[in-house]
């Protein structure tokens, strides 16, 4: 997830072809007569930016003589009513809001939302609760807090932090040096140092700080807040602490704290979700999943029920609904490549059925629809599971007049039992499929090639665990009497134990080999066999050796000559950006001096190399 100083990505964004007039109309129709159409007042309402809102909440009045706010607040109650209502302000005044009404009461709330705003934002904070309270927000919070606590939040208060990316190359140590005499040297008498640098240096240049502090310290900034301070400064501080760190990160506690254990705080929720939600949610989320091994999505739709939680789902969600917007008003295929390669498969799976579940579609029919050829291929390869791209790879390898005997190789070579096992089930649940990956592979090729390949499909490894030392010098002298055997006998004992030993089993074997014969097995393997069964046990050879080089290897040759094996690349592109496609770049680099990245730019025009910028 983002830094502090980073670049963030939002839920909500701009609705196309915007209209408050009609919008202000559907509310009002929602809202006349008895009762209230709740799901439309939700799915409008989640569905504008906070700048759209702020046009409805003037077209609704112009058109009826209104106040929309005001209607919204007699037809609805409860959290929901709290939550919608809280949409339709402006951020400056919710944010005062939350602190007029916690004035004295939530120091948490005034500690979240000064410890988390850009200069500008606590700019607008000032002016609009001078506008809406008619009082300075500083006398406000200095009449009802004290000491070093209520000096940090005037500091804070006044948005004279460094802008980002301002760094103090040459006060980076001094500083350092200045913070540990305030802290570890001296407690108790130079708070006020703490609180000039973390209130007004700039989060990238306190990074910097932070690393170096731990470097003279030995222990970390927070562990250093924790052990001297206490009370309301330490927790205001240690926030602060963490919005440099990463503001996400910073609210993905607060909002996993907010629900966690029975009851939940839904005013820190609300805020959270709010305030958050044209900023950084989706960087929020990643952190999320990142820290706790659970989607906020889930953990929002188990804690809150009713019209509350869907408006909260909605706000997190809202990128499925631009896929929906970008593909309604005429494709705008940047923004799903934007979407899509930006994503996690686990993310892209809630994609799917966040779709299914809003409009009833198919997402993945109206991709197809939607998308030109090579494009529609990698969005689609990208929005399938490993598993269900796995398979369908499988097929279109044996599918047609013709077999890509290379694409089989390829796929059975790199992929672990685990996967191996999914893409069986996922191919058998296929409904295009009318037979087993196994007897597919069975009635497509033939010979020992089909031996080979079914053996990989049957997922014999033996874990390294299972094999002894001994056992491994037996295995290493039977590969040597292999190479003396006729080619027939030869390709039967090789099968028998590249395709059922485990690759860190076989690399300690290849090692024996070389050390004891002073042979090389992948130049046996050249010399000796030929066709789809050489690049088959020459495949498997060089993935136990280094499945990276491999790979990148079959990256280079799909785009080397003239005209590029989208299929293959495509192929490749989509099962490694979540597995090692860091390394294969690595690979490729060292192999061809050209990064992976370059190489693509110049040989097609298919995005893959978008999943090169995200990985």
């Amino acid at each position: 997830c983002c830094s502090g100083g980073g670049s963030c990505r939002q839920a909500v964004t701009d609705a196309p072809d915007f209209d408050a007039s009609a919008d202000a109309e559907t509310l009002y129709n929602a809202m006349k007569g008895i009762g209230s159409d709740k799901e439309a007042i939700l799915d409008l309402v989640t569905g504008r930016s906070n700048a759209q809102r702020q046009e409805i909440v003037q077209a609704y009045k112009s058109s009826y003589g209104k106040d929309l706010i005001d209607d919204l607040k007699y037809e609805l109650t409860g959290h929901f009513e709290r939550l919608i209502v809280s949409l339709m302000r402006p951020q400056a005044y919710h944010d005062a809001k939350e602190i007029h009404d916690g004035a004295g009461t939530d120091e948490k709330c005034l500690i979240e939302v000064l410890a988390s705003r850009n200069n500008q934002q606590i700019h607008d904070l000032v002016e609009a609760y001078k506008d809406a309270y008619d009082s300075d927000i500083e006398e406000d919070v200095t009449g009802e807090t004290s000491g070093h606590f209520k000096k940090m939040l005037v500091v804070l208060l006044q948005g004279t932090r460094d802008e980002p990316g301002v760094v103090h190359t040459d006060l980076i140590e001094e500083d350092a040096q200045v913070l540990f005499a305030a802290g570890e040297e001296q407690w108790g008498t130079e708070e006020s140092i703490f609180i000039m640098l973390l209130g007004n240096r700039s989060f990238d240049h306190l990074q910097m700080v932070f690393d170096k502090y731990q470097e003279i310290a030995e222990t970390s900034i927070e562990d250093s807040i924790k052990s001297e301070l206490s009370g309301d400064f330490e927790n205001l501080m240690l926030a602060v602490v963490q919005c440099i760190r990463s503001v996400p990160m910073y609210f993905a506690k607060r909002l996993y704290k907010s629900m966690k254990g029975l009851g939940t705080q839904d005013n820190t929720l609300i805020r959270i979700m709010i305030c958050r939600s044209e900023i950084d949610m989706l960087d929020i989320r990643e952190c999320f999943r990142m820290s706790y091994e659970k989607s906020l999505y889930n953990m929002i739709k188990e804690d809150t029920s009713g019209d509350y939680k869907r408006t909260l789902l909605c706000l997190i969600k809202q990128v499925f609904i631009t896929i929906v917007s970008v593909m309604s008003s005429g494709t705008d295929e940047d923004v799903i490549i934007d979407i899509v390669a930006n994503r996690s498969n686990e993310q892209r799976q809630e994609i799917r059925q966040a779709f299914k579940s809003i409009l009833g579609r198919d997402l993945m029919k109206d991709l197809k629809s939607e998308l030109s050829k090579n494009l529609e291929r990698l969005i689609i390869g990208l929005m399938l599971t490993p598993a269900e791209f796995d398979a369908k790879m499988m097929r279109k390898a044996m599918e047609g007049a013709g077999t890509d005997e290379h694409a089989l190789i390829e796929i059975l070579v790199t992929r672990s039992n685990e996967e191996i096992h999914a893409m069986n089930a996922a191919y058998e649940d296929g409904e295009a499929y009318s037979k087993s990956m196994e007897d597919a592979i069975q009635s497509d090729t033939s010979g020992r090639f089909s031996q080979i390949l079914t053996s990989l499909v049957q997922v014999p490894f033996i874990p390294s665990y299972c094999t002894s030392t001994k056992q491994r010098d037996i295995i290493w002298a039977e590969l040597a009497d292999a190479c003396n055997e006729d080619s027939d006998d030869m390709e039967i004992k090789f099968m028998s134990i590249l395709c059922t030993r485990s690759f860190p089993h076989l690399r300690r074997v290849f090692q024996e080999f070389v050390r004891c014969s002073n042979k090389d097995i992948e130049q046996i393997i050249k010399n000796e066999m030929s066709g789809d069964v050489k690049q088959a046990m020459y495949g498997i050879v060089r993935s136990v050796k280094n499945q990276p080089n491999y790979i990148a290897e079959r990256l280079y040759k799909a785009m080397k000559c003239i005209g590029t094996d989208d299929r293959a690349l495509i192929r490749i592109m989509v099962s490694r950006s979540e597995v090692d496609l860091f390394n294969v770049r690595k690979e490729f680099k060292e192999t061809h001096d050209c990064s992976l990245h370059e190489f693509i730019q110049v040989e097609t025009m298919v995005v893959s190399f978008h999943i090169l910028r995200v990985e």
